[in-house]
């Protein structure tokens, strides 16, 4: 059984978030995965439910899981808030305290951008 940690942060981050949990019980039942979902407060709606951008529950439990899914942070409503306590500081706590360095999104390569360094390659390795 492995645990999925789901931080769906602010802005669009739980309109995706959602999206993204039907997906991965939609695999889990398929695939009987036996996946656990669990979901936790980072960011600005962290802020105002705990008054930290990353309580000490998520990352206690974001320790604990397999995995982690994280949405977006941050948004207007924060922008004025001292920096110590700004949603963005909880993206980057977690980051610090889990060693995590990768940040993967999707992107698409157009041949005409192709530049001599990744020519030899195929689109599909890019």
């Amino acid at each position: 059984m492995a645990t999925i940690l789901t931080l769906a942060g602010d802005g669009i981050g739980p309109e995706i978030m959602t999206q993204a949990i039907d997906v991965l019980k939609a695999v889990n039942d398929k695939f009987s995965l036996d996946l656990t979902l669990e979901s936790g407060l980072i960011g600005g709606v962290a802020i105002d439910a705990t008054g930290e951008p990353l309580p000490d529950e998520t990352l206690a439990r974001a320790r604990a899981a397999d995995a982690v899914l994280l949405g977006a942070v941050g948004g207007p409503k924060w922008d004025a808030i001292e920096r110590s306590k700004r949603p963005e500081r909880g993206l980057l706590k977690i980051r610090g305290e889990l060693g995590l360095f990768a940040n993967l999104r999707v992107a698409k390569l157009y041949s005409q951008l192709l530049t001599p360094l990744v020519s030899n390659l195929k689109l599909s390795q890019v």
